[in-house]
């Protein structure tokens, strides 16, 4: 099971809602060129003409779909439309913010990250992704923290004992990190990128 699909567990059933065939004639919001929000109204709120007919749900279903075919300039306008419908799920801020992150737009990642926790504080996914750019951007202080607050909330998941091995290799803590890639071992034996992180440490 990839990372992604593990970060999506529970999140929504891929492939359930079949595509409408008009879906590539879905209109997508305006986007604003100088960021990369779509541009609201003068009341702060996108107008109406710039929603589709599709309920959040079938909005979210359709952005599933767009993803997993790599089109994520379409997921993410399907998804913003779909947060725009139901603000606060800590579902659709969490995909808009994955998508974000995959795309490399990490500073816009973690504002949607920060916003999905305040609804969902007890989201480890959320902690791990977060941690993850903090990771990737040098501040190992933030993404320890986040990583203790995924173990704190799951103690089982190999994930993030995983991801914080990779932490402490990038401190220079090998020994530490050492026993973190075992952890995830010894509750996921078949995790074979801990195992090879693992042997590059120990063959040193």
């Amino acid at each position: 099971m990839t990372v992604f699909q593990l970060l999506m567990l529970g999140a929504s059933a891929f492939f359930a809602y079949k595509i409408y065939e008009h879906i590539q004639t879905l209109k997508e919001p305006e986007q604003n060129s100088n960021n990369n929000d779509y541009a609201p109204t003068d009341d702060g709120q996108k107008s109406a003409e710039a929603f589709s007919p599709f309920s959040p749900e079938a909005l979210v279903e359709k952005a599933d779909i767009a993803f997993e075919e790599k089109d994520f300039q379409k997921a993410l306008a399907l998804l913003i439309e779909a947060n725009a419908k139901e603000p606060q799920d800590p579902e659709i801020l969490f995909k808009i913010a994955y998508i974000l992150q995959q795309s490399g737009d990490n500073e816009e990642a973690i504002k949607y990250y920060k916003e999905a926790l305040e609804v969902d504080k007890e989201n480890e996914f959320i902690h791990n992704s977060m941690a993850s750019i903090y990771r990737k951007n040098g501040e190992f202080t933030s993404a320890k923290m986040h990583l203790h607050a995924s173990l704190e909330i799951d103690n089982e998941n190999p994930i993030t004992y995983y991801n914080y091995g990779n932490l402490l290799v990038d401190m220079h803590r090998n020994e530490e990190a050492i026993e973190m890639y075992k952890k995830a071992l010894e509750i996921n034996p078949d995790f074979n990128e801990a195992r090879e992180e693992l042997e590059k440490l120990t063959a040193e």
